[in-house]
């Protein structure tokens, strides 16, 4: 295949990917008291020689009752910057990829068991537990501790702990940030009828459920260096029947666009345990799809594409401008060098791997 699209260079405000492979945030549940350390060197480490465009940071909680788990990484403190700066230093000591991450509060789905030890959420009242926030006083399932209602200081301060994460982030040098507005947490929890049932400006319609998620935004926005690069990530549907839809999930990338935003990242699903889901192949493309038709920033589609030639497909047909891999790079942590060789395109490659070129593939590797 000549010239294939997914090769192809894309700006995103002032940050140009090399092409339109992205590897998407992964929680590890490893980190310390919210910090970073050498698992995430060894495993962000492998993924910056992977030839992707961009490597995103997992889910980085704005505050310490923002983790999903009692082992998630964070950005709001001295410590969890100064941990994650070790990180990166390491990795831009090897590796030139342009480094995101993404901003998360994890609301009523906060205060969890690592998901290898037990399923479900830990009492307040327990080591690893504490007390979750919400939208509503809604729990996520039966079992769960009821949230929190947010009053007005308390999303005064969220709002506050979102900059001072950005304004972290840019010493850090992170050339991107991801706000995470998908699978069931805080900003998706006020987005969705099903877990925000608010009666005051930010519940009833949809503008005033995006009204938190825009403001969040434009605290992130504010904070993070005007040159750099913001992107959302939602999920367009709920997959339940009353809850979060794609019709509003387009006009809701719309209202981000008018925001500033610079890119969106379409997944789908995370907020209710009633959630069906037929799995397939790129069964969350049509999502994509439907949003790149409203907007005219790049669009990044998710959801178990795993063959080059599905992701070239996606990307050549207009259905979305970025693919987005998570569980596929953790597989298989050199999946774009595989898809450059399927494709006949080319990838950067550390000059310590050069000799891993296979010799029926000559000028796979870019000098």
């Amino acid at each position: 295949m000549s010239s294939p699209k997914l090769f192809t260079p894309l700006r995103i405000r002032n940050l140009e990917i090399e092409n339109r492979i992205v590897i998407a945030p992964m929680c590890q549940y490893s980190a310390e008291d919210g910090c970073m350390n050498d698992w995430h060197t060894l495993h962000l480490g492998q993924l910056a020689q992977s030839g992707a465009g961009l490597l995103t940071i997992e889910a980085a909680a704005v505050s310490p009752e923002g983790r999903i788990t009692y082992a998630d990484v964070g950005l709001y403190d001295d410590n969890t910057e100064k941990a994650m700066a070790q990180v990166l230093n390491t990795i831009r000591r090897w590796s030139n990829i342009p480094v995101g991450i993404q901003l998360a509060h994890a609301g009523r789905k906060a205060s969890t068991y690592k998901p290898w030890d037990k399923h479900g959420q830990i009492p307040p009242d327990q080591q690893g537990g504490w007390q979750p926030l919400a939208p509503s006083e809604l729990p996520y399932s039966e079992g769960y501790t009821t949230p929190t209602a947010l009053d007005s200081s308390g999303l005064a301060e969220i709002r506050s702990q979102f900059a001072q994460a950005a304004k972290r982030a840019a010493r850090l040098n992170i050339d991107l940030i991801q706000i995470h507005a998908a699978h069931g947490y805080l900003l998706h929890q006020f987005l969705s009828p099903l877990s925000n049932k608010r009666t005051d400006n930010y519940g009833g319609s949809l503008e005033n459920r995006a009204r938190f998620p825009l403001e969040i935004v434009d605290a992130v926005r504010e904070a993070f260096p005007e040159d750099k690069a913001i992107s959302v990530r939602i999920s367009a549907t709920d997959w339940v029947e009353g809850g979060f839809s794609l019709e509003e999930a387009v006009e809701f990338s719309k209202m981000l666009e008018v925001r500033g935003v610079d890119a969106i990242h379409v997944s789908s699903g995370g907020l209710h345990p009633d959630q069906k889901i037929d799995v397939y192949p790129g069964y969350q493309v049509p999502l994509a799809r439907a949003v790149k038709a409203a907007v005219k920033i790049p669009v990044v589609a998710v959801g178990l594409i795993t063959e080059p030639e599905h992701a070239e497909s996606i990307v050549a047909s207009g259905d979305a401008d970025i693919i987005g891999i998570a569980r596929g790079a953790l597989y298989n942590p050199r999946w774009p060098w595989h898809a450059a060789a399927a494709l006949g395109a080319q990838v950067h490659a550390p000059n310590q791997y050069h000799r891993s070129q296979p010799h029926t593939l000559k000028n796979l590797f870019k000098s």
